[in-house]
């Protein structure tokens, strides 16, 4: 199966919702933890990790197999490799200080025929790397998943539509791409979603773990800024 015929990962599905489709740019706001906890959720998903359920979250490997997926892969291996058992946030911090990590995915996203990489000047003298859609298609079935699970009362989710909303929700990129009031009157049925009350113990496990890149995303600015001063 080609590359573009592939079904969508979290982390890709998490990348686009944080896009600006015209522009090519990521909100700022969007950290490279949140693709990592995206594919701690995927690798929880797919069984092939699983998380300890106590405080310390520690994770094991259940199957080290290849994904076929290069960023997978290499995630996979560094925890399978990892001379010692690290808790959940350890692990969001190392896979997200992988190099390039947000433009390996905005790249992987141009191989499937969704984006074109390409360039612009920040005050007409500063390069940076830009990813203008042009294939709008796979985000209009994101963003209609969400819309069904969020602005309807429906019980039975899909386990990745559950786990993307509570990644999606936490990053503020439901805000951005369905707007801040009419997120705002469906809070209750968000928290709902986002608690994992509407699937099983897995699914909630890996809520857990986004709810923990989430906290890392948040705490992460504020342990550099500390540093730089210090």
């Amino acid at each position: 199966m080609k590359t573009k015929d592939k079904r969508l990962f979290l982390y890709e599905e998490a990348m686009l919702l944080a896009l600006r489709d015209e522009k090519g740019t990521v909100m700022t706001s969007f950290p490279d933890q949140v693709v990592a906890g995206a594919v701690l959720a995927e690798l929880l998903l797919d069984g092939r990790i699983s998380v300890e359920d106590n405080k310390k979250q520690l994770v094991d490997v259940l199957h080290d197999g290849q994904l076929g997926d290069p960023l997978m892969d290499e995630c996979l291996e560094k925890i399978a490799s990892s001379k010692r058992r690290a808790s959940v946030r350890t692990w969001v911090s190392r896979l997200a200080g992988i190099k390039h990590l947000r433009h390996r995915v905005a790249k992987q996203l141009c191989e499937r025929g969704i984006l074109r990489a390409d360039e612009d000047k920040i005050l007409l003298v500063f390069k940076r790397k830009i990813y203008p859609e042009i294939n709008s298609r796979p985000e209009r079935r994101i963003i209609n998943r969400l819309r069904e699970a969020i602005f309807t009362d429906r019980r039975q989710l899909d386990p990745r539509t559950v786990v993307l909303i509570s990644l999606a929700d936490g990053a503020g990129l439901l805000a951005q791409n369905f707007g801040r009031k009419e997120i705002k009157t469906r809070k209750k049925r968000i928290e709902q979603i986002a608690s994992g009350d509407l699937l099983g113990r897995t699914t909630r496990d890996v809520i857990a773990a986004c709810q923990t890149a989430l906290i890392v995303a948040a705490v992460m600015p504020a342990i550099v800024s500390t540093t730089v001063h210090n």
